[in-house]
């Protein structure tokens, strides 16, 4: 599925992913590939996504890789899932 992550400063990346773990207002949660449409509120905390991601050299201190898994940590923000791409607004 494609992932778009996107702060007030900029984009911080652009690309295919395999699921992203998220931090949601009602729990934790995962997205993967064919997830039904969603809009969802997040709260503090770590965005894991798995998959091979090439994350441009500026952005690059924002995330933390560890294997296949790469984190993000967020205050907050908003997702929306539709047709297998996920827009992550977060600050």
């Amino acid at each position: 599925m494609k992932l778009e992550i996107v702060s007030p400063e900029a984009q911080l990346f652009n690309g295919e992913v395999e699921s992203i773990t998220l931090p949601g207002a009602s729990g934790s949660f995962q997205i993967l590939n064919n997830h039904a449409p969603i809009v969802s509120t997040l709260i503090a905390g770590r965005v894991k996504i798995q998959g091979n991601l090439k994350i441009t050299e500026e952005n690059q201190p924002k995330f933390i890789q560890e294997g296949t898994h790469t984190f993000l940590e967020i205050e907050s923000g908003t997702l929306e899932l539709r047709d297998n791409k996920v827009i992550l607004l977060t600050d």
